[in-house]
């Protein structure tokens, strides 16, 4: 997600289902002074989610970010024929254990 679209979803939207367990982070001054003047911007936004939301667009960010590297098995082939290497990068890697990490806290009641 990109951050202009969380500026409109903060105006309009209701809160994303969040997990049991809480993370705490101490912020360098200034960025708790941003959050806090976005939070004065959007008042309909809890300073909690528009940290969560900030979040979720950075970590799409970064997922967008890992370079597709070729590995050495071919997957499929393209339009013309040529090969479609499988990514060895750090998507792949990234993705597995984001859905095992997702399914455990489901499990332990976290959604």
């Amino acid at each position: 997600m990109k951050f202009k679209p969380l500026l409109d979803r903060w105006k309009k939207e209701s809160a994303p289902t969040l997990t049991v367990k809480e993370y705490a982070v101490r912020l360098p001054l200034d960025d708790a002074a941003r959050l806090h003047a976005l939070a004065q911007l959007f008042p309909g936004a809890a300073l909690e989610r528009i940290i969560t939301d900030l979040l979720h667009a950075a970590l799409d960010e970064v997922a967008a970010s890992m370079p597709y590297e070729a590995g050495p098995r071919v997957i499929s082939r393209d339009d013309q024929g040529d090969p479609v290497y499988e990514d060895a990068g750090l998507t792949p890697r990234f993705v597995e254990a984001a859905r095992r990490i997702k399914k455990e806290l489901e499990a332990a009641g976290g959604k």
